[in-house]
């Protein structure tokens, strides 16, 4: 297993506060993909905000899918996209161990893009994160982590959301694992989507110096 020592990256800003996330979100009409009022938005930022202070607003994945989610992402002026050969990202859901709050909003504590785990490959790193009482994020929550703070996807420094995973029909895992990263605009993604941020996949037993691990503390409601 690779050095878990942890690597050097450009610092992050600490997160919006959930007031100013609902605004972006409600800017964006993710509400309306998510078929929620404005009022629903600003009411649970508001109740989360004066219980647990802080943190990362996200919409359910049921009401709010990846691919409804990523050309909302913007870089250099260019929207975000999922590859092309993932037509089925919103089929990948939670993996078991992860709790999702039966919620259509939720909040989450802690993320963290876990540079340290650069070079891990998805199948080392998910033990490892357990290990450390946190928990991956899912793809999409990796999605709003962005929207509200761009700066958490940098070249040399994206990450993986391994708590998305897509399950065959005989039950077993899928070895694809979602990851946001930016394009270089080369093969299918196409000269004209250089540095333009997009969800793609990569084999759960493979490395990648440029992808840790994106991970929470643990997901949560205003009264929980």
């Amino acid at each position: 297993m690779p050095d878990p020592t942890p690597v050097t990256s450009t610092a992050l800003p600490a997160l919006p506060p959930l007031s100013a996330q609902a605004e972006t979100l409600l800017a964006l009409e993710v509400h309306k993909i998510a078929d929620l009022s404005a009022d629903e938005i600003r009411d649970f930022a508001e109740a989360a905000e004066t219980g647990a202070g802080g943190g990362l607003l996200a919409v359910h994945p049921d009401r709010a899918p990846a691919s409804a989610l990523a050309p909302l992402l913007r870089r250099d002026d260019k929207p975000g996209f999922v590859v092309v050969d993932m037509p089925d990202v919103d089929l990948f859901t939670p993996l078991d161990t992860v709790a999702v709050p039966d919620a259509p909003l939720y909040v989450l504590g802690g993320v963290d893009r876990g540079d340290h785990m650069a070079n891990w490959s998805p199948d080392e790193a998910l033990p490892a994160l357990t290990a450390q009482g946190r928990t991956p994020l899912l793809l999409t929550e990796g999605i709003h982590w962005v929207l509200q703070q761009p700066a958490a996807l940098e070249r040399n420094h994206c990450f993986m959301t391994i708590g998305s995973r897509l399950r065959k029909a005989g039950g077993a895992l899928d070895a694809r694992t979602p990851a946001l990263w930016i394009s270089n605009g080369t093969g299918r993604d196409g000269r004209e989507r250089r540095n333009a941020p997009k969800a793609g996949w990569c084999w759960a037993g493979n490395r990648h110096t440029w992808l840790g691990f994106g991970s929470t503390t643990g997901r949560h409601l205003p009264d929980a």
